[in-house]
């Protein structure tokens, strides 16, 4: 069975790269507006709509369609819209600590498994200096909460309480799980020496 990312994410390519997974990327274009509700739900109704867009085009084939997104005191930050929105973000997050959430969506002609997982990332109290250093960079621009974990902006992390993976936006252990029950068993298929 083909296995197709539905998503642009480098990050997520990368991820999947790791597992040495034979597969395509085909970014989804479905529209994202969906109404409020719970962080998990949110992330996992997106993941769907993503997995769905593909799938359509794409029957006999496995897609996996991912969303992430940071919640602070109940607020969904998403990628940030210019720098100074960036800069403001950071700030928020500085000294605290808030919620990833990644959502995912395994879809066959057979089976759907939709799901999400959290984690728990605590900042450094950073100087105003070293927001503007950080948001300088450009990492912070194409990433939900504006920042970047497996980059540089990963000195601003004091501490991770969950799945690393799931910050970077692919719970890695989850997806293990929900593609081997479709059949795709990345350990058996990663190449032996």
């Amino acid at each position: 069975m083909k296995l197709i990312l539905a998503s642009a994410s480098p990050r997520r390519r990368e991820l999947f790269d790791l597992l040495k997974l034979d597969y395509m990327v085909i970014p989804s274009k479905a529209d994202e507006n969906i109404p409020e509700c719970e962080p998990g739900e949110y992330v996992m109704a997106l993941a769907k709509l993503k997995a769905e867009s593909v799938k359509a085009n794409h029957s006999d084939c496995c897609v996996v369609g991912c969303d992430t997104i940071v919640v602070l005191d109940s607020e969904i930050i998403g990628k940030p819209t210019s720098k100074e929105n960036a800069l403001e973000v950071i700030s928020k997050l500085s000294g605290r600590t808030h919620t990833v959430y990644t959502g995912v969506c395994v879809l066959t002609d057979e089976i759907e498994n939709v799901f999400y997982d959290c984690t728990e990332v605590t900042f450094h109290k950073l100087t105003e200096e070293e927001i503007r250093d950080y948001v300088n960079t450009g990492e912070p621009m194409d990433k939900a909460g504006a920042y970047g974990i497996q980059g540089p902006g990963s000195v601003l992390v004091d501490n991770v309480d969950g799945c690393y993976f799931t910050v970077i936006g692919l719970p890695l252990p989850k997806l293990y799980r929900a593609l081997k029950e479709v059949g795709i068993d990345a350990i058996k298929s990663y190449p032996k020496n």
